[in-house]
């Protein structure tokens, strides 16, 4: 059972910058998918970004140009590098890993913007 630990949230002033990790209980992450999404109070969850095993990577048009995920294989873990930070982006982020048909959760970090 894979297990998923997300940190690196908080408060963080518009226009500033905050650097999520998703680490895996596993040898490495590489084989799987590693998604980012998040929730905000009141809206649905939805995808941010997402790197595959190949190193392909996806950004959803909201965060495109300002968001950067990677690969970390030292660590086991994915980061989500998160830039030029809005009031919009405030949410819950949550990490999913899949492989196959299998997939997992993380238990989510709370990001904030605001002044």
């Amino acid at each position: 059972q894979l297990q998923l630990v997300e940190s690196g949230g908080g408060l963080v002033q518009p226009g500033g910058s905050l650097r999520l990790s998703c680490a895996g209980s596993v040898i490495t992450l590489d084989d799987y998918t590693i998604g980012w999404f998040r929730q905000a109070p009141g809206k649905e969850r939805e995808g941010v970004s997402r790197i595959t095993s190949d190193g392909s990577t996806y950004y959803a048009d909201s965060v495109k140009g300002r968001f950067t995920i990677s690969r970390d294989n030292r660590k086991k873990a994915v980061a989500l590098q998160m830039n030029t930070l809005k009031p919009e982006d405030t949410a819950v982020y949550y990490c999913n890993a899949r492989i196959s048909i299998v997939s997992y959760w993380g238990q989510g970090t709370q990001v904030t913007v605001s002044s």
